[in-house]
C-alpha cells in the first residue's frame, strides 16, 4: 500500500521470512508497521504544514493567475492529506487489535499503539488549528473587501456576506455593486469575495472531517479500554475458579484421607475382634479338653 505524499507502507499482513531462518521474532511484522505509521504521521504532519504556507500564499497574492493556482495546489494536498488521515486512522485500529499470544506482546502492542494514537491526535489537532485560524483570516478577508464595494455596511449585511447563507450574500453583494461608484474595483472585490467564500467552505468541509475522526480515535480507545478491561475481567474469573478449584481440592483430599484413616481403624477393629475370638475359642476349648482328660 502506498500513502500520497510519503514512502510505500508496509501491510500489516505482508509476509515475513525473519531473514529466513524461520525463527523470526512473531512481533517482527508489528515493529514495522509501527514504523511505517510513524513515518505517515511525520508525512501528514508535514502537509499539514505545507497546507498552511499555501494558506498564507493564497491570502498574500496579488496576482490572480497565481492565485489560482496556488488554490488548485492546495485542493490537491488537501485532498491527499485527507486520504492520508484516513489511511492512518484505519491502520493505527489494526495494529490496535493485532494478534498476540504472549503476555509480554500484549503489553508492547497496548503501550505502542496508545503513542501512535497520540501522535496522529497531535497533528490532527494542530491541522485543525490551522484551519481554523485560517478560516478566520479568510472571513476578514471577506469582510474587507465588501467594505470596499459598501463602507457603511452593517454587522447584519457583513455576516450574510461572509456566511452566504441560502445565496443572501451574493444578493446583498450585487445590490452593493449596482449603487458603488467604483465599479472596477467593487468587481474585483466581488470576485476575491466569491474565491475567499469557496476557500472558507472547504475549510468548514476539513474542520469537519477532522472532528470525525477525533471522535473515530475516541471510539477506538474506549473499544480497546473496553478489551482491555475485558481481558482482567476473565483474568479474574479464571484466578478465581482457579481458587475454588484448589479449595475443592482440598476438600476432596481431606474427605480421602478421612475416608482412608476410617478404613483403617474398621481393618484394625476387625483384627482385634478376630483375635480375641482366636483367643477365647483357644482357651475355651483347651481348658475344655483338659476337663475331659481329667475324667
Amino acid at each position: 500500500m502506498t500513502p500520497v505524499g510519503g514512502a510505500e507502507l508496509a501491510s500489516p499482513t505482508s509476509p515475513q521470512n525473519g531473514g529466513g531462518n524461520g525463527s523470526a521474532d512473531p512481533m517482527a511484522k508489528f515493529y514495522e508497521e509501527v514504523t511505517s505509521v510513524q513515518d505517515g504521521i511525520a508525512q501528514f504532519s508535514s502537509n499539514v504544514s505545507r497546507i498552511a504556507e499555501l494558506h498564507s500564499r493564497t491570502l498574500n497574492s496579488t496576482d490572480e493567475g497565481a492565485s489560482r493556482q496556488n488554490e488548485a495546489v492546495l485542493d490537491d494536498l488537501v485532498g491527499q492529506t485527507r486520504q492520508l488521515s484516513n489511511q492512518l486512522k484505519e491502520r493505527i485500529q489494526t495494529l490496535s487489535s493485532y494478534p498476540v499470544t504472549r503476555a509480554q506482546d500484549q503489553t508492547i502492542r497496548k503501550n505502542q499503539t496508545g503513542v501512535l494514537r497520540q501522535k496522529f491526535v497531535e497533528v490532527l489537532q494542530n491541522y485543525q488549528q490551522v484551519e481554523r485560524d485560517y478560516r478566520a483570516k479568510y472571513r476578514q478577508r471577506v469582510e474587507r473587501q465588501f467594505k470596499i464595494v459598501k463602507p457603511d455596511a452593517t454587522p447584519e449585511e457583513i455576516a450574510a456576506v461572509v456566511d452566504d447563507t441560502n445565496g443572501a450574500g451574493a444578493q446583498i453583494f450585487t445590490q452593493a455593486l449596482s449603487s458603488s461608484t467604483r465599479y472596477g474595483e467593487s468587481r474585483m472585490a466581488y470576485r476575491e469575495v466569491q474565491d475567499r467564500h469557496n476557500d472558507i467552505l472547504r475549510i468548514e468541509r476539513t474542520l469537519e472531517e477532522l472532528a470525525q475522526l477525533f471522535n473515530d480515535m475516541s471510539v477506538l480507545v474506549a473499544q480497546q479500554d473496553e478489551a482491555i478491561d475485558q481481558i482482567g475481567v476473565s483474568a479474574a474469573n479464571v484466578k478465581a475458579d482457579m481458587e475454588k478449584g484448589l479449595q475443592q481440592t482440598e476438600i476432596a483430599v481431606k474427605h480421602a484421607r478421612s475416608a482412608r484413616r476410617k478404613r483403617w481403624i474398621c481393618f484394625g477393629l476387625f483384627i482385634t475382634i478376630i483375635a480375641l475370638l482366636a483367643l477365647i475359642l483357644g482357651l475355651y476349648f483347651g481348658l475344655r479338653n483338659n476337663g475331659g482328660g481329667n475324667k
